[in-house]
């Protein structure tokens, strides 16, 4: 996975427009073509003590994500990415998909505090490794410095 490259990508595709509307679109639908084995790649957005379904690409998934629960709201309250082999055995897991094995999601941040978190799902138990962590961290640091919320 070549992070790097779509880093660069993500930062073109931010001259166009940082509007986090269509910026979100295109950054899911980067990460959603360019990952092997991801059925879900999208984002949550942070209102009130709440995430809200964003951009994303794969089926329908959950509007509402509260606080802590989930891996999603778990990652937004603890402001900290969750790496997570297998999601049947996270406590509080909300199983959007059921076909969906494992997952990660990083915060995003907006002046200095959580305003959405980063998505991906796979079927594929253990799917998500530690360079996953890196380049996605970096990813997002790259839309954190570009998107206007």
């Amino acid at each position: 996975m070549d992070y790097g490259l779509l880093c660069s990508q993500l930062a073109s595709l931010a001259e166009a427009d940082r509007w986090y509307v269509p910026l979100m679109a295109n950054a899911a639908a980067l990460l959603y073509d360019a990952m092997a084995d991801v059925n879900w790649t999208g984002f949550y957005l942070l209102r009130g003590e709440k995430l809200v379904l964003g951009p994303f690409q794969g089926k329908v998934a959950c509007i509402h994500i509260p606080l802590g629960r989930g891996v999603c709201g778990t990652a937004a309250q603890r402001d900290a990415t969750e790496l997570v082999p297998d999601v049947h055995t996270f406590p509080g897991h909300i199983a959007c998909d059921s076909a969906s094995n494992s997952e990660i999601v990083i915060p995003i941040h907006s002046g200095g505090r959580v305003a959405a978190v980063l998505d991906i799902d796979s079927s594929i138990l253990n799917r998500f490794s530690e360079a996953d962590r890196t380049g996605l961290e970096g990813f997002v640091r790259v839309l954190e410095e570009r998107i206007a919320f």
